[in-house]
């Protein structure tokens, strides 16, 4: 369906994505749904542990904290819209939800990355400057990073939207099971020679202001395994593999990503197509807090003891 309008006066975009596959629907919905139940429980029970435990009150499981509260919030922004159009027969969103939903996709990516910047930060400090770390990380700059990353995040993606929001559109219909901003600029048949230029310069925002202090700190951290005792690289190992696995796997889907919305994909056939896309909402928040809770001794044996708690209150 053609449309000669503007995306102000726009009411729907049509998600050519979805496959027609009959009572399989059900299915898929269940699977899905199962998916996000893990998700909101498990990550939804780790935030609940660090905020009650005063003894994981640090820094390093603050930002934890804030990682987890960003899974549920990037989780929540796609996981009931992908429910309800995998029941329904006619894939179909209002511009408005389009928008929002763009917002809290890629605020939360942002987030994402920006997050995992300062967690290697924080790792840097923690294993290379053991001495200097309780008066670098206090209470007061963790919160103060934090909330500087959220809103950081959140700007930059409104100011994408505010572009995007009065394009010129001759057409609505998207190939994707959700709303993408550069699939919208895309259908655009007016000049979107900004839009470009702001989208090359927030992508390499995106990727090189958290790029830099995960290269440093990481480098600083190789040095230290090499040069330090076998204490000091097993700490290092420890506490940085659940955080690198987890920056590879927000990396790959971010390629993944990037491959689906620039690239022609059309000899690609649909389930894989489905696969890509789902990658990138899929893995991070289902792989973070299941790898952070079993890696780090000290989350999982607190989340254990309340686990512990809570049954014997039951069964008494």
């Amino acid at each position: 369906m053609m449309l000669n309008s503007t995306s102000s006066t726009l009411s729907y975009f049509i998600l050519g994505a979805y496959l027609h596959v009959g009572n399989l629907r059900y299915l898929y919905f269940t699977l899905t749904a199962l998916l996000y139940i893990v998700i909101v429980f498990v990550s939804m029970s780790l935030i609940v542990v660090i905020c009650m435990n005063r003894s994981l009150h640090e820094p390093m499981y603050m930002f934890l904290c804030s990682l987890f509260v960003n899974e549920l919030y990037g989780s929540s922004g796609l996981f009931p819209f992908l429910l309800t159009q995998i029941l329904s027969d006619i894939h179909t969103v209002s511009a408005s939800f389009c928008f929002l939903q763009i917002f809290c996709l890629y605020s939360y990516a942002n987030v994402e990355f920006c997050n995992l910047a300062i967690m290697s930060y924080d790792r840097y400090l923690a294993i290379c400057c053991p001495l200097q770390y309780n008066t670098r990380m206090t209470p007061k700059k963790v919160f103060l990073l934090i909330i500087v990353l959220w809103f950081y995040s959140c700007v930059k993606c409104l100011i994408t939207l505010s572009l995007n929001i009065h394009l010129k559109l001759c057409g609505n219909i998207m190939n994707s099971l959700y709303c993408h901003n550069y699939l919208i600029v895309k259908l655009s048949c007016s000049d979107t020679r900004v839009n470009n230029i702001y989208g090359l310069f927030t992508t390499a925002v995106t990727i090189l202001v958290p790029l830099f202090p995960i290269l440093f700190s990481y480098m600083k951290i190789l040095k230290i395994c090499f040069s330090g005792s076998k204490q000091t690289r097993q700490k290092a190992v420890s506490t940085c593999t659940p955080h690198i696995a987890s920056l590879i796997n927000f990396s790959f889907g971010c390629l993944l990503q990037i491959i689906q919305t620039r690239f022609d994909m059309t000899n690609v056939p649909n389930v894989v197509q489905i696969i890509l896309l789902l990658y990138f909402s899929l893995l991070q928040p289902l792989l973070n807090p299941i790898m952070y809770g079993l890696q780090m001794s000290k989350l999982r044996n607190t989340y254990k003891h309340y686990v512990r708690f809570w049954k014997d209150v039951f069964v008494d």
